[in-house]
């Protein structure tokens, strides 16, 4: 398939318009900006609806009504946005609503600022909304695995009947990289999709017809409903995903997601240059979380780990110390508030820590 040239929001869009969404409902903040204006432009060329919502709480809610009728929907904000997101994205849990959007993160907290941050971590894989729910989060570090993971995340949600969201930052999805783009569902997959969620949707069903109903507030419903659900979470362990890379005889251990997880792949082969031997753990969903890849560490060979984020406090060290369970030292590399992390601060970092540990 041809390769073609395409900013990460653009190609974010692109990749839900070819797995089949058909509804979008969002409001214009930066970073994400590029894939509302997308949308506006690209549904109706497929039959689909664009909608600028007058908020981004309005937005959601559409994004809930439009999913029940069965039509792949889908939208995004930034952060701020994002928070604004909670409560609707409570709802499409508790309906069991197989939503999908996407979080282009910025700097934070409150408005902060407009450049790139991956200060969401915590938001996304803990508290997402109210009700202690779960939902797979994806975490691409090119803009080829934001196309990639856009387009599947549509079937891990219509899978699971269960909100899925893609998590990247401001420099993803405005930087600008060749990507294959995946086949383009063809009108009648894209009714046929809709047609077998029927069952479930509210499209007005006949009174002979069979409808799953979902169990309410009343007496143990809701209890019976939470137990279901996390039956389902503890299926997910077949869906954590992970790269791990030059950790055969690493004795120095980066970890980092997303955009700075390339940072340190480069880093990784520099420093091994200079004879320290390094590797990288990268996590791909940071929900489930892949503990045990952590976990399944030699700490007789591995004497220090280097936890690598655009956040202040680092947020995703809370899930990597409680997979090492202090088995070893663990230094931090940071950025913050839309400041953007460079290899010389990785590089400087790595051997200091080597310093102390080596």
């Amino acid at each position: 398939m041809a390769r073609v040239f395409m900013k990460g929001c653009e190609a974010i869009a692109e990749a839900a318009t070819r797995a089949g969404c058909r509804f979008f409902a969002g409001y214009p903040i930066t970073p994400q900006n590029e894939i509302p204006e997308y949308f506006a432009r690209r549904m109706p060329e497929v039959g689909g609806v664009f909608v600028q919502g007058e908020s981004e709480v309005a937005s959601v809610n559409m994004l809930y009504g439009a999913v029940q009728t069965g039509t792949r929907s889908m939208s995004s904000s930034s952060s701020t946005g994002i928070s604004l997101y909670s409560e609707g994205v409570s709802y499409c849990n508790a309906a069991r609503l197989p939503i999908v959007y996407v979080n282009v993160g910025r700097g934070g907290p409150g408005i902060g600022a407009i450049q790139p941050a991956q200060q969401d971590y915590l938001q996304a894989t803990k508290a997402s909304g109210n009700g202690g729910f779960q939902m797979i989060v994806l975490a691409p570090s090119t803009v080829q695995e934001a196309v990639d993971m856009t387009y599947e995340a549509f079937d891990l949600a219509e899978r699971d009947s269960n909100p899925v969201l893609v998590l990247t930052d401001g420099v993803l999805g405005t930087m600008m990289e060749p990507v294959e783009l995946p086949e383009m569902k063809s009108d009648e997959e894209v009714a046929a999709l809709k047609a077998a969620r029927r069952n479930v949707s509210a499209v007005g069903h006949m009174p002979s017809e069979q409808v799953r109903i979902l169990p309410g507030g009343i007496g143990d419903g809701w209890e019976k409903t939470n137990i279901e659900t996390a039956k389902l979470y503890k299926t997910w362990d077949k869906d954590i995903r992970v790269e791990e890379y030059m950790l055969d005889n690493a004795e120095l251990v980066l970890t980092a997601y997303g955009i700075s997880a390339r940072i340190c792949k480069v880093a990784v082969k520099k420093l091994r240059e200079e004879g320290i031997k390094a590797g990288m753990i990268r996590p791909v969903t940071i929900w489930p979380f892949p503990y045990k890849s952590y976990e399944n560490l030699d700490f007789n060979q591995v004497k220090g780990i280097l936890d690598v984020e655009m956040s202040i406090p680092a947020q995703m060290r809370w899930d990597v110390d409680h997979a090492v369970h202090g088995r070893c030292p663990i230094k931090e590399c940071l950025r913050s508030g839309g400041q953007i992390m460079t290899l010389a601060k990785v590089m400087e970092a790595a051997r200091e820590l080597a310093k102390e540990v080596l």
